[in-house]
């Protein structure tokens, strides 16, 4: 059975694990179903302010056209 020789050091193996451990994903959009316009999945539209077809909050005027 193969056996290291030398222990492999903290920085080796934390810079092995990084790529897989610390990968950010990119966010799930979901087109809003009151204006279409792309948002995050289970938050409020930053472009009208609906969730779940309701009306949470007053868009704000950097988003309004």
């Amino acid at each position: 059975m193969a056996v290291p020789k030398r222990k492999h050091s903290k920085s080796r193996t934390r810079k092995r694990r990084s790529t897989y451990y610390n990968a950010l994903k990119a966010p799930q959009l979901m087109d809003c179903s009151n204006c279409g316009n792309p948002k995050v999945m289970h938050r409020v539209c930053n472009h009208c302010g609906h969730y779940r077809g309701r009306q949470i909050v007053e868009p704000s005027a950097e988003y309004q056209l």
